[in-house]
């Protein structure tokens, strides 16, 4: 089956990227590994941020709209040190809340989890007339002058102008075009849970990040909510036994010392991850045939929120390129597309080794956030360092790209 424009991979981001390449009128269709309907437990990326929304609301407008009115968007940041608080903001929330493309304008962020960000846009492309081919798990991939053939291990092809693998980390397109990853994977772990909140007796609204938590035996501890609970990081040790913090029954008796008796009964997820920093030495084939995006072209660790948002930004990108390419005829708007995205993750990845070198400190770091932590009562500005550093920068200057993330 031929069409103009493949997309491999049906995560957030590769729904994105038909959806953009929808609103642009070109027919799309999507491959993915996994069966149709398949169950994808777990919050995942829960953030999904002010530049994100305003990009899915141009693809199919109250698609954003949608995915605001489901999610929670707090107006508290919070962060303790060893039990103390060293830092506290509220925000004003807006009244009467706004509703429809106004609600996308005023919001800075809604967190929810991704298996519902992926509802939203799945709906939005079945009503975009997205064509899926699902059970498609890709084998082989031929690149020519001229387009891509794409073979799945079912025996089933399809070929196309142009590809946008969103085949996630271990993308298969990747392999097949031989481009390597290029970065490091730092040592330790964290464990992340989703915990459902109690009705009745939710949790303040409220994202805190506590370093050297008591109840934790010292090891650091972010909460963040999303509509319908929480999700727990937990920060180990080099030397943690992943079996003893790890698995679900770990979970049930470290938890109520960070959240309090009853949450041990309301555990949806649990999983472990290590940090990954590392970026595609190419977004492109040398035909300028195939454009890597999301996880499929970098890896970041979670803090900061860049995985999806930056995928998403790669999606809308490697869409508007794809459109410029049929138009024009010429390879210059993949290639400007790989360079603009190729830069903005390797400022993502920067940024993120500066998270993590907070967030895993060297004993000269860490005796800094003990003097910022005595500090902050008298100094503010120390409060404020110890609550934005473990996100890393926000933002930083990528040439032609407008946003990193």
């Amino acid at each position: 089956m031929r069409t103009p424009v493949l997309v491999v991979g049906a995560g957030p981001v590769g729904l994105t990227a038909a959806l953009a390449l929808r609103a642009r009128g070109l027919p799309v269709t999507v491959l993915e590994a996994d069966p149709e309907g398949r169950e994808r437990p777990g919050s995942r990326a829960l953030f999904v941020h002010r530049e994100t929304l305003r990009l899915l609301e141009g693809m199919r407008p109250g698609l954003a709209a949608e995915i605001v009115a489901y999610g929670s968007t707090w107006h508290t940041r919070r962060t303790l040190y060893r039990g103390r608080e060293v830092y506290a903001r509220t925000f004003p929330a807006r009244a009467p809340s706004p509703t429809g493309a106004e609600a996308v304008r005023a919001t800075p962020f809604t967190s929810l989890r991704q298996v519902d960000t992926e509802r939203f846009l799945l709906a939005a492309c079945e009503a975009a007339q997205v064509r899926f081919a699902w059970g498609a798990r890709v084998e082989r991939v031929r690149v020519s002058e001229k387009g891509v053939a794409l073979s799945a291990e079912d025996g089933r092809s399809w070929s196309g102008g142009y590809v946008i693998a969103a085949d996630g980390a271990r993308s298969a397109v990747r392999a097949q075009l031989g481009i390597p990853m290029e970065g490091v994977r730092a040592e330790g772990f964290h464990v992340v849970v989703d915990v459902a909140d109690i009705p009745g007796a939710e949790l303040p609204l409220e994202r805190v990040f506590h370093y050297e938590h008591p109840g934790a035996g010292g090891r650091s501890v972010m909460r963040v909510p999303f509509t319908g609970g929480f999700q727990i990081d937990l920060q180990c040790r080099d030397d943690d036994d992943p079996e003893a913090f790890g698995t679900r029954e770990a979970v049930r008796r470290w938890l109520p010392r960070l959240v309090g008796e009853g949450y041990e009964e309301r555990v949806l997820w649990v999983s472990t991850y290590r940090f990954l920093r590392k970026v595609a030495a190419s977004f492109t084939d040398p035909e300028r045939r195939v454009l890597l995006v999301g996880e499929a072209a970098h890896l970041f660790p979670p803090f900061g929120a860049r995985g999806m948002n930056s995928g998403i930004a790669d999606a809308a990108a490697a869409a508007s390129a794809v459109v410029a390419g049929i138009a024009t005829g010429s390879a210059r708007p993949v290639e400007e597309f790989a360079a603009e995205r190729h830069a903005a993750a390797v400022f993502n990845s920067a940024a993120a080794g500066t998270a993590l070198d907070h967030l895993r400190p060297r004993r000269s770091v860490r005796v800094k956030q003990r003097a910022a932590a005595a500090l902050a009562p008298v100094v503010p500005w120390c409060g404020e360092w110890l609550e934005r550093a473990p996100y890393g920068p926000r933002r930083g200057a990528v040439a032609g790209a407008g946003r990193t993330y």
